[in-house]
């Protein structure tokens, strides 16, 4: 039986950086890629390209994988830019929404990790909050800094019935790394994970034909830690 093939939808390292020389690069961080090849799937970095190219990878690929990065272009949702607002690539914007719709098209599971749940949640017509700034409940840090990403911070808590309950649990402990978050749910998903202060910190499919699992959180970077996360990666690569 042949390993399935997981597309991760890549970055671009477009600001003069000495290590590379000024070279730009195309990247994902090492953790997507050694948690794919853990689990038993083949991990193929997609470079950001253009929007008529997203069905000829997704035709490609048994399955995609959407990391975290850049905050999402709020005109896509229809909104101004916050004054927070950070660094966006509309590039690599216009290419993973592709990515999604022709994905979801052709049948092809989704594991959205981060930035990932929430251009997933923007695809499918829901909103975020630029900043957490504008979220009037906000009492948790959810950008864990300077605290080391291999130690959880927060706490989540699971829906039953979900996979993230069947994976982790009624409760577990994540680490954080995000000032945006998912503010209008799309109505073709469910929040399936939240944390303390209210904010959606999973996400899966209404349709379970659609094979969509989001968490906001960050597995690659703690799932040599944590058996549990090393799970979702497990489950995506082998189930979802």
């Amino acid at each position: 039986m042949s390993k399935p093939i997981i597309g991760i939808a890549g970055n671009q390292l477009i600001h003069a950086v000495e290590a590379f020389h000024g070279n730009q690069i195309s990247y994902t961080p090492q953790g997507f890629v050694t948690g794919v090849q853990k689990a038993g799937g083949i991990p193929l970095i997609i470079p950001i390209d253009s929007t008529n190219t997203a069905a000829d990878y997704i035709s490609r690929i048994d399955k995609l994988l959407l990391a975290g990065g850049q905050d999402v272009s709020p005109d896509f949702y229809g909104e101004e830019p916050h004054p927070k607002l950070e660094e966006t690539n509309r590039n690599r914007d216009l290419f993973e929404l592709a990515l999604i719709k022709e994905a979801i098209k052709q049948k092809k599971p989704i594991f959205a990790v981060c930035r990932g749940m929430q251009i997933l949640n923007v695809a499918l017509d829901g909103t975020l909050y630029q900043d957490l700034s504008q979220y009037s409940e906000w009492k948790v840090k959810h950008g864990q800094q300077p605290t080391a990403p291999e130690f959880p911070t927060h706490s989540i808590s699971t829906e039953e019935g979900s996979i993230l309950h069947q994976l982790f649990g009624e409760n577990h402990l994540v680490n954080s790394y995000h000032h945006q978050a998912v503010r209008r749910l799309s109505t073709q998903l469910v929040a399936t994970a939240y944390s303390t202060d209210g904010l959606v910190e999973g996400v899966e499919a209404k349709n379970p034909e659609q094979r969509l699992l989001g968490v906001q959180w960050h597995p690659e970077l703690i799932f040599h830690n944590d058996e549990k996360e090393f799970e979702l990666f497990r489950y995506f690569v082998n189930q979802l």
